[in-house]
């Protein structure tokens, strides 16, 4: 079932996003940042449990950004992740934003919703300073990719 996220559900969102990052596959997220942002989340739940997330937060303007999509592997090839970034998609266009972008290690899946790659240097530079707190700054290794809605 879709939904947005409750605070019951931190938790167990910090760990599906955890688990990847400690595959050097996803960024880690903080027990903090999460609370602070759980407006954001999107959740998959099946059987009691969180089996996928997405997050889209408002960047400026026009731009929003999809972050911390992971779908536990088990419900991989599913529909999941389609289903959390479709919901992510909707919510910017229905908040009025008309550009989408994505920090990504898998630009591939980001590609099939229609995300096209662009250089880092020309998003706006508020969405850099989250980048400045990252253990990965300045060596990241994310594809920029954005999406006109």
């Amino acid at each position: 079932m879709l939904r947005k996220a409750k605070i019951k559900d931190i938790k167990e969102i910090q760990e599906l996003i955890n688990s990847f990052a400690r595959q050097d596959i996803m960024l880690a997220r903080s027990l903090n940042e999460l609370y602070e942002n759980i407006r954001d989340f999107w959740v998959v739940e099946a059987n009691g449990k969180i089996r996928g997330c997405a997050a889209m937060h408002i960047s400026w303007d026009d731009l929003a950004e999809i972050k911390s999509v992971a779908v536990s592997k088990k419900y991989h090839g599913k529909g999941i992740g389609r289903e959390l970034v479709e919901a992510c998609l909707k919510e910017a266009v229905d908040l009025g934003a008309n550009k989408v972008f994505v920090l990504t290690y898998k630009p591939e899946y980001f590609k099939k919703f229609g995300f096209k790659r662009v250089k880092n240097a020309t998003l706006p530079h508020k969405i850099w300073a989250e980048c400045i707190n990252c253990c990965k700054f300045p060596n990241c290794q994310e594809t920029a990719l954005l999406k006109i809605l």
